[in-house]
């Protein structure tokens, strides 16, 4: 019989929980540690729309990236918007994993996954805390080029980007929000930065210092980490049926 403990130790292994930042939340957030499990829902989101696709599908545990408890909560009612959903969670009994900050500066985590679906082979770490990576391509191609690439191999349904006019091969990553990380790129010698949440001074200060910058949202720099876990967790849980989310998808639409 497998556990949510069993569960949450090898994502611990993975992912130890000593990596994640001062102000996260994750881990082991909801449910019974010894629970029986048969049915793992993963999903970057513990939305409202999928603690619903859990409880028709009978999960008993979600393993989600955003921590589903993330400020400190004095209650938990069905006459409040923010602690109805976790409500819901305990009366149905389905429990949940958050890996936040440790997935994305652990090794195999959101970073490696994403600089590697954009084709580039990792060179090391970004920031000073280990998150975000650098890498390179084997062979430069065109910035056109590479936002095709960025588009169809991210799913994603549109790309905001600055150009500064350089060809793309010395390539920097951060799933999610990484604007605070724009002038490290270009210091490591970076011609492109991939990232998510990005604002309209940040692309004028990418191209100033001539780096090319895409936002590539951030649901979709952040997502294919949710993939490759369902595999890995498949592989060394064969008896446990892994599900990844089909409600939960990119939030932000464009016109």
């Amino acid at each position: 019989m497998t556990t949510v403990q069993d569960i949450f130790s090898f994502l611990k292994s993975a992912a130890p929980l000593e990596l994640q930042t001062d102000f996260d939340n994750a881990g082991f957030l909801i449910g019974h540690a010894d629970s029986a499990v048969r049915t793992v829902l993963l999903s970057l989101d513990v939305t409202d729309e999928v603690v619903e696709e859990a409880i028709q599908l009978g999960a008993e545990l979600i393993v989600s990236h955003h921590p589903v408890i993330f400020h400190p909560i004095r209650s938990i009612t069905d006459t409040s918007a923010d602690t109805v959903k976790l409500l819901r969670l305990i009366e149905n009994r389905v429990a949940v994993i958050s890996m936040h900050t440790n997935l994305d500066i652990a090794e195999g985590g959101v970073n490696d996954v994403l600089i590697k679906k954009l084709g580039a082979e990792t060179d090391g770490a970004l920031d000073a805390d280990g998150c975000g990576r650098v890498g390179h391509l084997n062979e430069p191609i065109t910035l056109s080029e590479f936002l095709a690439v960025c588009k169809q191999t991210l799913q994603v349904n549109g790309l905001r980007y600055v150009s500064a006019g350089k060809p793309v091969q010395r390539l920097a990553v951060m799933g999610g929000a990484g604007a605070g990380s724009i002038a490290q790129a270009a210091a490591l010698g970076c011609d492109t930065y991939v990232t998510a949440d990005i604002k309209y001074h940040d692309f004028l200060s990418a191209r100033e210092l001539g780096l090319n910058l895409i936002d590539a949202d951030h649901f979709c720099t952040e997502d294919p980490v949710i993939s490759d876990l369902r595999k890995r967790l498949s592989a060394s849980y064969p008896e446990v049926q892994f599900i990844k989310s089909t409600v939960h998808r990119q939030t932000v639409q464009l016109y």
